[in-house]
């Protein structure tokens, strides 16, 4: 039977013959994984996606892996000297694939036991130290290591002697056939690898499904675990690397001090930022509700001093809470939601919602709500993957996702996904059955019709200016979706026990001839809700600084690690601040619009910044706001490596 294959197949029969076996294995291996933590998958109803989702992980592991020898298989496998020596680079690179599957699965179970994850950043971490992690493995995992050992032999045994009859009789195909069958070899393992026909390839947060990280890790394999580690520590950057050194002490005290507080007030020597926090508010806990729009800068409000797009929003900000100058970390949504939910400041790296040792333990008020009895939710138009948001919400305090695939018959469905409009109606219903229950929700609403291309749907607005599709209207349309959306709230059974806040994620575009575009990071926010005052908040804010005042406004106090203020407090005009990440450049405003730049590898800028006419004008500082500024600059990457950013009740 193996023979007629191999005849009918050609140089085919070896690649799809070693496709099914490492896919055999993969398969073998989930499920004695899945057996072994039956209970665990059980409690989510997990058998199904593990297996279906984890067939796709396999499927585009497996063409990532074997793409290259795919193609270069089809042009030169032959009975030549070239095609006889490039079969043995084949069976060298099929053995290696092989051994790197099977060993990394061998390795799954003892690591699963120390970490309860599948070998991650950290199995990488430790290959840095070869002498101590294998002082470490001989001291204490002796049957591990043989075994692995062992296994390890076996497989580069038997994966020779099965690669040599792999390749023994092939029919090889005419040379004038071979690039037709090479492009069809590889177009079909460019859409196995990537998996996907939408705008982004295959990655965790796509089959992503639980609130337990154990049972995430099954779907993939460990050899796609760690290279995806990978791939992520390549994008952490450090500030350290950029901004020069500061001793670790005195990082942390400019910290505390610029929080107001002294080092009494901070008893977790291993935690140093985490602090009690007292709720301006303690009445019965009410529900939070954070409404994220999307690229909406303060030069597209009016009320802000931007053009005339957003007279909903112009509404809001006369009836609640509003800030005047409040400015964003960031220039991307991860960053946004980095600030919103979890209050931590930004870094030369990716925001943490992307990289890899915050997808679990990390702290956010939806985990610190969640440990208060709240319901926790996110809720978005489109596809929850998007940067990586359902892998760090699951693994971080989120547990309910509301996104597309939830939707039931959205009235109108653009690049991004359902409109604003179906957005807000779905998280209407949402809280409105919420409400009925006996217990707080804190919901999490991004939304999306304001990204380019400006999708929206027609005779929902009056156009601003032509073409339809531009920003200014799609502005004018997601506000549109607002206002109804607050039309509905207003008269709702869950309005009287409800905080809302509006803000932006960042502004649409930061650009110019400045080391930082200062004015490119002004956002709008505005805090509505039964019993929340009529307010115009001059004082320079920042957005890690909404997350404690919220929690302050719905009555919850806790011991978090949040270094922004509490804006419900007087806090002294010394301290107020904002921070401003713009690529590798990291600015500095004080209440005064003094600047500090610090830029990669260069001496720290001093400016003085003019809200009127947006310019940056060259000034010394002194070297305390120079200290200072550099410090918090520093803070996101020392907590972020040394694991600093967590609840209290968690541990690494």
């Amino acid at each position: 039977m193996n023979e007629i294959l191999k005849k009918k197949l050609g140089i085919a029969y070896p690649i799809l013959a070693v496709f099914l076996l490492y896919l055999l294995i993969l398969t073998f291996s989930r499920l004695s994984l899945s057996i072994w933590h039956f209970e665990r998958v059980n409690a989510v109803e997990g058998w199904l996606p593990i297996f279906l989702s984890g067939l796709r992980i396999d499927i585009s592991s497996l063409c990532y892996l074997l793409i290259l020898p795919t193609l270069l298989t089809c042009l030169f496998a032959s009975n030549s000297k070239v095609g006889k020596l490039w079969l043995v680079f084949f069976r060298v690179w099929i053995v290696l694939g092989l051994w790197f599957i099977v060993y990394m699965e061998v390795a799954t179970p003892a690591f699963i036991l120390e970490y309860d994850a599948r070998p991650n950043r950290l199995f990488i971490e430790y290959l840095i130290y070869p002498k101590e992690v294998f002082s470490m493995l001989w001291g204490g995992y002796k049957l591990e290591l043989f075994i692995g050992s062992i296994v390890s032999l076996f497989t580069l045994f038997f994966g020779w002697k099965l690669s040599a009859y792999l390749v023994t009789n092939l029919r090889f195909s005419p040379w004038y056939w071979r690039p037709l069958l090479a492009i069809t070899m590889l177009l079909l393992a460019f859409i196995g690898a990537r998996s996907s026909l939408g705008h982004r390839p295959l990655n965790p947060a796509v089959v992503a499904f639980s609130t337990d990280p154990l049972v995430n890790d099954l779907v993939l394999n460990s050899a796609y675990s760690m290279l995806f580690a990978v791939k992520q520590m390549s994008c952490e950057d450090n500030a350290f690397k950029h901004y020069g050194k500061m001793k670790e002490q005195d990082i942390i005290d400019n910290i505390r001090s610029t929080m107001g507080k002294n080092s009494l007030d901070f008893p977790y020597p291993k935690l140093p930022t985490m602090t009690a926090h007292t709720a301006s508010y303690q009445g019965k806990p009410k529900n939070l509700v954070i409404l994220l729009q999307e690229s909406l800068g303060a030069r597209y409000v009016g009320a802000l001093g931007g053009l005339p797009l957003t007279p909903n929003l112009d509404t809001l900000i006369q009836e609640g809470w509003s800030f005047t100058r409040l400015y964003a970390t960031g220039t991307r949504s991860a960053r946004g939601i980095e600030a919103m939910v979890s209050g931590f400041s930004p870094t030369p790296a990716r925001a943490v919602v992307k990289l890899g040792k915050s997808q679990s333990n990390f702290f956010t008020i939806a985990d610190l709500l969640k440990s208060k009895g709240y319901h926790t939710q996110f809720v978005y138009g489109g596809e929850s993957h998007f940067d990586n948001m359902k892998s760090f919400f699951l693994g971080n305090g989120f547990s309910d996702i509301q996104d597309f695939a939830t939707f039931d018959d959205p009235e109108f469905v653009g690049s991004w996904g359902a409109s604003d409009e179906d957005l807000y109606q779905q998280a209407h219903t949402q809280f409105t059955q919420l409400n009925k229950q006996d217990k707080p929700f804190f919901s999490l609403v991004f939304t999306s019709s304001n990204h380019s291309p400006f999708d929206y749907p027609d005779g929902k607005i009056t156009p601003y200016n032509k073409p339809a599709q531009t920003r200014e209207n799609a502005v004018k349309y997601s506000d549109f979706a607002l206002g109804k959306f607050f039309k509905q709230a207003k008269s709702s059974d869950y309005w009287d026990n409800t905080i809302f806040i509006v803000v932006a994620d960042h502004d649409s575009r930061a650009y110019g001839d400045q080391l930082v575009p200062i004015n490119n990071f002004h956002i709008p926010g505005v805090i509505i809700g039964k019993g929340i005052a009529p307010r115009k908040d001059d004082r320079l804010t920042s957005n890690i600084d909404l997350a404690p005042t919220l929690l302050s406004l719905i009555g919850i106090d806790s011991i978090n690690p949040m270094i922004g203020h509490d804006m419900t407090k007087d806090i002294p005009n010394k301290n107020l601040r904002a921070m401003m990440q713009f690529y590798k450049s990291f600015a500095w405003m004080d209440n005064n619009n003094d600047v500090v730049i610090l830029q990669s590898e260069k001496d720290a800028l001093g400016f003085s910044y003019d809200p009127i006419s947006k310019d940056l004008t060259s000034k010394k500082m002194p070297k305390s706001i120079i200290k200072k500024a550099k410090a918090n600059a520093l803070w996101g990457s020392l907590a972020y490596d040394k694991g600093y950013y967590r609840s209290l009740n968690t541990t690494r």
